[in-house]
């Protein structure tokens, strides 16, 4: 076997890594592994980054994706909402309790930081398991992927360098958000920990951080000019904070 008979992929790679290449493949790429040491070198450590994420987030990896992060939800959202509204109101009249209805749809409604923060665990949860397809555009492409996140969502978007803090850009993609698109950054760590950042419009202004958790999984929320910030990671208060802390430093020296 040699390389003009064994033509290789990426995809190839990946998916023996997976345990998805075709039977009759697989002599012939852990040949062409066998002759290239380099390429076998990095197919193991995909391998025991797999492993890693599997332990780390198998437990979730099988849940079903939540209704609200359905890519389709981006342009039917904002006509759903306003007759889902419209219909409510009228409803609500029609009962003849018009103010009684308003106060107890601000009583009930969630709020900007729960609703923020359930969106962006849903998706930190949803992805962080995901070896081949985390994201849409690679961490390799950061000025394309900022660029193409900015004009899609309509604010400037940015992915904080986090290197001091012991992670790299992963990538990122674009998500439904709370009203309209929403960006989706996911960053890396040595040990196989993934943090993700959120962003969507919101009609807060600006708000103070603040602390939510699911199961094992944390978030910190905050907005800044009309755009809100969900950064998602592990258990490790501590650690989240201090990520937090630069993703914002950062927005705030850029202007974002």
């Amino acid at each position: 076997m040699n390389d003009r008979n064994i033509p290789v992929t990426e995809d190839e790679l990946h998916a023996y890594v997976d345990g998805e290449l075709p039977a009759e493949r697989r002599a012939d790429v852990e040949a062409w592994l066998a002759a290239h040491p380099e390429e076998a070198e990095r197919v193991q450590s995909w391998r025991a980054m797999a492993e890693m994420l599997h332990a780390r987030y198998d437990a979730v990896a099988q849940e079903p994706v939540p209704a609200r992060l359905e890519l389709e939800r981006l342009e039917r959202r904002p006509r759903q909402w306003l007759y889902g509204a419209a219909a409510a109101v009228l409803v609500a009249f029609v009962a003849g309790g018009a103010a009684g209805w308003v106060g107890h749809g601000a009583a009930n409604a969630p709020s900007t930081f729960r609703s923020f923060t359930a969106d962006a665990l849903d998706a930190h949860r949803l992805y962080v398991v995901e070896v081949r397809h985390p994201v849409e555009v690679g961490g390799n492409e950061r000025d394309h992927l900022q660029a193409w996140l900015t004009r899609r969502c309509g604010w400037t978007v940015f992915a904080p360098n986090l290197e001091a803090s012991g992670l790299k850009l992963v990538g990122g993609r674009l998500l439904p958000g709370p009203n309209g698109p929403a960006s989706f950054l996911m960053y890396e760590g040595a040990s196989g920990e993934r943090y993700t950042i959120y962003t969507a419009k919101t009609e807060n202004g600006a708000t103070q951080m603040r602390y939510a958790k699911t199961d094992k999984d944390g978030a910190l929320f905050w907005a800044e000019r009309g755009v809100g910030y969900v950064v998602s990671g592990g258990g490790d208060r501590d650690r989240l904070t201090r990520v937090a802390q630069a993703v914002y430093d950062q927005a705030e020296k850029n202007g974002t």
